[in-house]
């Protein structure tokens, strides 16, 4: 007998090929629509995401989640990402490597949607739009695991999404949530590679692991980020104590915020101090390797080993001295998640051996990792930050939603 989450499956299953068929002008009407919708709504949609979070408050959710879970004063921010997303080009038809072959075929391949996403995710319910107008700008629908702690926020978006859908003439099945905190059913979801293509996590590790270790379904694993800056020698300290404020203080909650700081030992006895007095203004904490907290004062606390692998999402800040750029490139191998790691420095060649050696989906030269976000690299949005090789890396906008077939044009050619 088919369970709930399989017949929500296969009603996005059969909801692809009319999405994936749809013009241009359609799919981004149903994004127009929705902005309508979202604006109408506002006032419904703050009323359920308040009932999550005092929900939330109550079951003891930890500060960073409950920041995370609140839409306050956010909606407008993401209507304007589904502005950007309608505006950029069509990710579809593309036809791209074209060569003509010496026996006279014309080969090429052409851009199409991937078909049904399956997406976990936690806590942040304006995820459940970035998803969705990525899906539908791409012609791919996607079934939706929400956390349990985001459901009426949730209930109250996909409303208005299938409403959008309808308001277009296409499928409303094409977009569906798993409206259930039972964790079973995540499971269930990870096996049902007749009707889904691919399961993108959004979440800690233990999600990534589980999704990884259970799944029938091609997974995108990303999200997590243990992020670095290294301050070398010849760094401007004036500009370099910027960077690190907000790298670390900006939105200290989300995976490309500031986790370690590594400092050259030749400037440690100036410079630690300073970005100490600097991020106290913010009420940041530290963890302090044996050699940094010598510059320091007493209410700085010795790091344990496990806080070099901890991605802290918090307004606490490891900082460790280094002898030179190897040994800061050698803890990076070690401890990064490859999500965002930087060097602050003014030497070119330290920059390009830092951009050479530092295998991570986004490196930085003298610029905050805050950056790491589809917004910001005009992608109009993300579906998540991959931190895998194969497929999509780094932040995964709308090329990253799609695949493509060959198409291969002839004259009766038959092969000899």
């Amino acid at each position: 007998m088919n369970t709930k989450v399989e017949l929500l499956a296969a009603k996005c299953k059969a909801a692809t090929k009319q999405i994936a068929i749809a013009s241009l002008e359609q799919r981004n009407s149903v994004l127009q629509a929705l902005i309508k919708n979202l604006i109408e709504g506002k006032e419904n949609i703050l009323s359920a995401n308040r009932q999550d979070i005092k929900q939330a408050q109550l079951n003891g959710l930890n500060p960073a989640m409950l920041e995370r879970l609140s839409l306050e004063n956010r909606l407008e921010g993401i209507i304007h990402d589904i502005e950007n997303i309608i505006a950029l080009p069509d990710p579809l038809g593309e036809l791209f490597d074209k060569q003509e072959l010496e026996n006279g075929l014309s080969l090429s391949k052409l851009r199409t949607a991937i078909g049904v996403l399956g997406v976990i995710y936690e806590s942040r319910p304006n995820v459940t739009i970035d998803i969705t107008a990525l899906a539908i700008k791409t012609g791919n629908c996607a079934l939706l695991r929400g956390g349990s702690e985001a459901l009426h926020t949730n209930q109250a978006l996909i409303e208005m999404i299938q409403q959008s859908l309808k308001s277009t003439n296409l499928p409303a099945d094409a977009i569906q949530l798993i409206a259930s905190s039972d964790r079973s059913q995540v499971k269930e979801l990870l096996q049902l590679n007749e009707y889904i293509d691919l399961i993108i996590p959004r979440g800690g590790a233990s999600l990534q692991q589980f999704c990884r270790e259970n799944s029938t379904i091609p997974v995108i694993t990303g999200g997590i980020g243990i992020c670095h800056l290294f301050v070398d020698e010849t760094a401007n300290l004036e500009l370099s104590l910027e960077v690190i404020f907000n790298a670390k203080t900006q939105r200290p909650t989300v995976c490309n915020s500031l986790d370690t700081l590594l400092v050259h030992t030749a400037i440690a006895a100036e410079f630690i101090p300073r970005i100490i007095k600097k991020l106290r203004e913010k009420d940041v904490t530290f963890r302090l390797d044996k050699r940094s907290i010598q510059f320091t004062d007493l209410s700085c606390r010795l790091a344990q080993s496990k806080d070099w692998d901890t991605e802290w999402l918090d307004l606490i800040l490891g900082i460790k001295i280094v002898d030179n750029l190897q040994e800061a490139i050698e803890h990076i191998d070690l401890h990064s998640s490859q999500h965002s790691d930087g060097i602050l420095t003014e030497n070119p060649h330290n920059a390009e051996r830092f951009i050479k050696e530092v295998d991570s989906a986004a490196v930085y030269v003298n610029a905050s990792t805050r950056f790491t976000d589809g917004a910001q690299f005009r992608l109009g949005g993300e579906v998540a930050v991959s931190t895998q090789k194969l497929h999509a890396r780094g932040p995964m906008g709308l090329k990253a939603l799609t695949t493509y077939k060959w198409i291969i044009r002839g004259k009766y050619q038959v092969r000899k």
